[in-house]
């Protein structure tokens, strides 16, 4: 990252973000078959069909509910999973289900869109095997989440969560925010966190925490397949208590053409190790950092305010709004705000140009970046009262949905002030 990307700091406001997105692990490569009776029903699994984390799957719906389910199976085989919907009541349910059990094949999963409210015919329903019972009007994120959660192993924790950090032009400090941030999800939440740095040839991860590993992320892209928990360790470098760094070479002795299947395998290894995993996309638009950037759990997007920023940030927007519609809009940070005598784009018409309000504005500060860059050090470690380190608190906030204590700073005046009071109780 160049010295220009480098700069900024002071956080001046932080506007509230709705949360939107659901903690849903991909759903493998299966064949689902949905058979409906409502058309609202339909169009919301046809929703579900879209989303980024069934992008694996093969979904068809079909309406006619049980019935139609039943006279298909009679001559096609059941597929993976099979959504029914059912208007009817407890007793006729049941009994149009064991007419479907007939005819499903063994290991066929089950999910029955109800609209019912009833304890007791849920739990008869998973005592007859059914893998989850959903109440209509069923939400489209709900639906996602019963379906991830069906082939959800049991034996691993919760899913970690991906935060895809991209700049909106080459220089606008998105590895700074990403590194930075990522600290302060380590220091003030106190959870575990991987920086996966995706610039393999040009990344700063290394250069900014002031290590220099043999290995990293380029040997677990390069045999994907190879990749356990063993070997993950292994090329992970730890940074702090609860910080790690899956680093990039830094060399130009080879071409880096990834795989976005590679990208993946590795990304989906490492969340299911730790519960936040923060990647450093390069500034560029291939297959594999538009898979990567679109199948995030969440994203950031720094940007100088700038016309060519401005475009490309309201062309990110708008691919990622179009591409995720049931996931949290981006987090927008527009960075090195107030550079003196350089014309800027307003905070406000930046915002309602692209439709998205930034969530930080970080303000130009070459001295405190500077100092930080060169001695490989994170703003939290130079300055941790200084208001760049109070924005990348509050960015770990927004991202984790956690509360972080803002530290109090102390006025240069505090021991006089203090001595004083001392002076007149005595007296």
């Amino acid at each position: 990252m160049s010295a220009t990307a480098r700069r900024g700091a002071a956080f001046t406001r932080a506007p509230e973000v709705p949360v939107g997105t659901a903690r849903a692990r991909s759903v493998p490569r299966v064949n689902i078959q949905a058979f409906c009776e409502d058309q609202e029903t339909a169009a919301s699994i046809e929703k579900v069909s879209a989303d980024r984390r069934l992008s694996k799957a093969h979904v068809t719906v079909r309406m006619g509910g049980v019935q139609a389910a039943i006279a298909f199976y009679r001559d096609a085989a059941t597929p993976n999973l099979i959504i029914i919907e059912s208007k009817r009541d407890r007793e006729a349910m049941l009994a149009d289900l064991d007419r479907l059990a007939e005819v499903c094949d063994p290991g066929t999963k089950v999910i029955v869109i109800g609209h019912m409210n009833d304890v007791s015919l849920y739990r008869e329903l998973l005592r007859r095997g059914v893998s989850e019972y959903v109440v209509a009007p069923i939400e489209v994120v709900q639906i996602i989440e019963r379906i991830a959660s069906v082939y959800a192993n049991p034996k691993q924790g919760p899913v970690g969560q991906v935060i895809a950090f991209v700049g909106a032009k080459g220089g606008a400090g998105s590895s700074t925010v990403c590194h930075n941030t990522a600290f302060a999800i380590a220091a003030s939440v106190q959870s575990e966190v991987v920086i996966a740095d995706l610039d393999l040839p040009f990344g700063t991860a290394g250069l900014d925490f002031n290590q220099d590993p043999l290995q990293g992320i380029a040997e677990a892209l390069a045999s994907p397949e190879r990749l356990d928990e063993a070997l993950l360790d292994r090329l992970l470098t730890r940074c702090s208590d609860h910080l790690s760094l899956f680093a990039a070479p830094g060399v130009l002795d080879r071409p880096y053409d990834l795989e976005p299947a590679a990208c993946d395998t590795v990304l989906d290894m490492v969340r299911n190790t730790v519960p936040w995993i923060a990647v450093d996309v390069p500034h560029l638009w291939t297959s594999w950092a538009k898979q990567v950037v679109l199948g995030a759990d969440q994203v950031v997007i720094t940007a100088v305010p700038d016309l060519a920023n401005l475009r490309n940030t309201k062309n990110l927007v708008d691919q990622l709004k179009a591409s995720r519609p049931n996931d949290r809009a981006p987090l927008l940070v527009l960075n090195q705000a107030g550079v003196p005598k350089r014309p800027e784009i307003s905070v406000t018409d930046f915002g309602q140009t692209i439709e998205l309000e930034p969530s930080l504005v970080v303000a130009f500060d070459a001295q405190l970046f500077g100092k930080a860059a060169n001695n490989g050090q994170m703003i939290e470690e130079v300055a941790h009262r200084s208001k760049a380190a109070d924005a990348f608190r509050t960015l770990a906030s927004l991202l984790t949905h956690r509360s972080i204590p803002k530290r109090e700073r102390r006025s240069l005046l505090a021991p006089i002030l203090a001595r004083l009071r001392l002076s007149k109780t005595r007296a």
